[in-house]
């Protein structure tokens, strides 16, 4: 078969991906990113567990400095972010611009090979009467990932393996375990990177953005009390605001021009359209007129119905059948007809 390199991270997933694909007959060659800069941080461990998996498998493995391309693409994307009132998603613009896209470029050459392979939970299909190539949920719902990726173009998924897109999870610890891996039994990761890394968002951001003192609002501009960074905040946030009040409150709006916090009650967090920015069209063309999908706005919600109105400049506004809660900025909203992710971009400032 032809020549991959696998993406590698030493976790577990990325392990059997390479695992399986060197089992199928592929000259499979590892390559780990070193996306961290810092003693101590959580990328020193995957590289050894990635080349200690290289070894076992007998196969090669590279490992290429993307510390100063994660710092501009995603610390300062971040920052800025975060900075603005927004709560940026980090994941998707990593995987286009740090992961998938640079991963792909090297293989070309560096390595001879226009093939990579991934660890994540998803799965690609060629659509032979649109000419595209369809990224689909991953048969385990569960740990379905797509939602990351919508942001991958046709150039880059016409590349990409996902071997562990048709298996369920517990079914990859099993087959790791049946190869002999030593990640097979490897806890996974529960946070970002960068929060394993500096042990919380808010000290990460911290670290970066000056804390200042603020107001907390409600909507008629009442003070409720006070904040340390608009930062610290998130839309639909209601654990602690440090604020007394005779009914739970929510946070419903940050206005980082005036460092304020806003807070309302449950209803004041629902709405019923936004508008998205930066849309990528995966399974379709751009369509000219409205169509119908199930959108997804954050990563653990469910994908519910709405309509999608193409605007100028690939935006589009979405107007969902019914209100949702805290729909929030900087956040990707994705969508879908049943398992094909249609497409998917970075919801605007209601």
């Amino acid at each position: 078969m032809s020549k991959v390199v696998v993406g590698l991270s030493g976790g577990v997933d990325s392990s059997t991906a390479a695992a399986i694909l060197h089992q199928q007959g592929y000259d499979v060659i590892g390559l780990t990113l070193w996306l961290m800069k810092g003693k101590g941080q959580c990328c020193s461990e995957g590289m050894v567990d990635a080349a200690r998996l290289c070894e076992e498998l007998g196969i090669p493995h590279h490992i290429v400095d993307s510390r100063d391309v994660f710092e501009r693409q995603i610390v300062n994307y971040l920052i800025s972010g975060y900075s603005d009132g927004l709560t940026p998603l980090p994941c998707s613009q990593c995987n286009r611009a740090v992961k998938f896209g640079p991963m792909i470029e090297y293989a070309r050459t560096e390595l001879g090979c226009d093939r990579i392979a991934t660890g994540h939970y998803a799965r690609i299909h060629y659509d032979e009467a649109t000419g595209r190539y369809q990224l689909l949920r991953a048969v385990d719902r569960a740990k379905d990932q797509s939602y990351f990726l919508y942001d991958l173009p046709q150039e880059v998924l016409a590349h990409v393996l996902f071997p562990l897109g048709e298996y369920p999870k517990t079914e990859t610890r099993r087959i790791a375990a049946e190869f002999g891996l030593h990640t097979a039994d490897k806890p996974e990761s529960q946070d970002l990177c960068l929060v394993e890394a500096n042990g919380s968002m808010r000290a990460f951001l911290d670290k970066y953005i000056t804390p200042q003192k603020g107001e907390i609002v409600d909507q008629s501009g009442k003070v409720l009390g006070y904040h340390e960074g608009v930062h610290h905040y998130t839309i639909g946030q209601r654990k602690g605001l440090g604020v007394a009040y005779s009914e739970p409150l929510y946070v419903v709006a940050l206005d980082a021009a005036q460092n304020r916090v806003v807070v309302g009650d449950r209803a004041a967090t629902l709405a019923s359209e936004c508008t998205v920015q930066r849309v990528n069209w995966v399974a379709i063309a751009a369509p000219t007129a409205p169509i119908r999908a199930e959108v997804q706005i954050r990563y653990r919600s469910a994908a519910v119905p709405a309509t999608i109105i193409p605007l100028a400049d690939t935006r589009v506004r979405i107007v969902f059948d019914t209100p949702q809660s805290s729909i929030t900025p900087g956040q990707a909203a994705v969508w879908y007809e049943g398992e094909i992710l249609f497409g998917g971009g970075v919801i605007e400032p209601l």
